[in-house]
């Protein structure tokens, strides 16, 4: 009679680093195999998954920093079907316990996703959700800059040269940048040459970034139209909101298990706080703050227009909540009713 060994199950950790990944390896039940660091490169990714397969078959492995330096090293899993699970806080007691070393924390990396104590799946970050992200940064950045600049060209107005002040003072901040662009500096007082400078390289500065925010504009749209069509079409969705939802679930929202998982990660699912013969709730404030704030502009603009909102806060207002309580109330709704937009594989 031949006794066929069944492949043992195998368990990995990662301490993810900019040059260095230190990957460790447990048994089925919590016994270190190994630990190894490797470098992080496509080469050294390889050599990673072919060290932890040696020990058996690998089952999930738990990654520290999935969306930071363990972005590149998620995304090769990913695609050879390895499971990987979000490890987004060290053990505390451990670390106290054990001290702090990378072998030490890739070790708990792998005993937090054995145990269960991490379990939600990373964020896939290898198709358009990803590119809409990137979007989004380069997009945010560029609003950052603009509003500084224009805030400077109004700082420089009020205190230069009369002649200067008197030009743009009262102008609008849609047509400050476009008329301080075109300001032709001429040698003579050298304060009002200097500061005319300054004016015209701040205005051709903002006019060029609001040409990068319309360009980033036009790619994002792009982008949501062809991810999901139908979110598009939600009561006070726009194409910012929707981008910035869409990144907060990922290339792969199969992993988000319900409405109530999406809606904590967007920071609106209220959290019991009871005790003894106390029954409440509280504000979440963890979550995705940027989900957060898409929720909330979304509530403001069906409060503003949707007469169904502006009547159901006429309710509840009447009814005892205040309005804080309300717009609460109203992110809940507005998360639960996009989730169901969300795209699915």
């Amino acid at each position: 009679m031949t006794i066929v060994e069944a492949a043992r199950a195998i368990t990995g950790g990662v301490d993810t680093h900019l040059d260095v990944h230190v990957a460790a390896a447990l048994d089925p039940v919590g016994g270190v195999l190994g630990v190894e660091s490797f470098p992080t490169t496509p080469k050294g990714y390889r050599s990673l998954v072919s060290w932890l397969g040696s020990f058996g078959t690998i089952t999930k492995v738990g990654v520290e920093g999935t969306g930071t330096y363990g972005a590149g090293l998620t995304r090769f899993m990913r695609r050879g079907g390895i499971e990987v699970i979000e490890v987004t806080r060290p053990n505390r007691e451990e670390r106290r316990r054990q001290g702090k070393s990378d072998p030490v924390d890739a070790i708990e990396a792998a005993r937090a996703a054995l145990s269960g104590r991490a379990k939600a799946t990373a964020k896939g970050r290898d198709g358009e959700v990803e590119a809409i992200r990137v979007l989004l940064v380069a997009k945010r950045s560029a609003r950052v800059a603009r509003i500084r600049a224009l805030v400077q060209i109004r700082n420089l107005t009020l205190t230069g040269p009369d002649r200067l002040r008197t030009r743009l003072r009262d102008l609008s901040s849609d047509t400050l940048a476009g008329n301080a662009a075109r300001l032709r500096p001429r040698r003579g007082d050298p304060v009002e040459f200097a500061t005319s400078v300054a004016l015209s390289t701040l205005g051709r500065r903002v006019l060029a970034l609001e040409e990068e925010v319309a360009r980033l504009d036009e790619l994002l749209e792009q982008l949501v139209v062809s991810v999901a069509p139908e979110l598009l079409k939600v009561y006070g969705v726009g194409v910012d909101s929707a981008a910035v939802l869409l990144t907060t679930a990922g290339d792969n929202p199969e992993r988000l298990r319900s409405e109530a998982a999406f809606a904590r990660l967007c920071g609106v699912a209220p959290l019991p706080a009871s005790s003894g013969k106390t029954n409440r709730h509280r504000l979440s404030r963890g979550g995705d703050r940027q989900a957060n704030q898409a929720l909330w502009r979304i509530v403001m603009t069906r409060m503003a227009l949707e007469p169904r909102t502006r009547e159901y806060v006429e309710r509840r207002t009447k009814g005892g909540l205040s309005k804080r309580e309300v717009i609460r109330v109203l992110k809940r709704y507005v998360a639960r009713e996009v989730y169901r937009y969300l795209p699915r594989p």
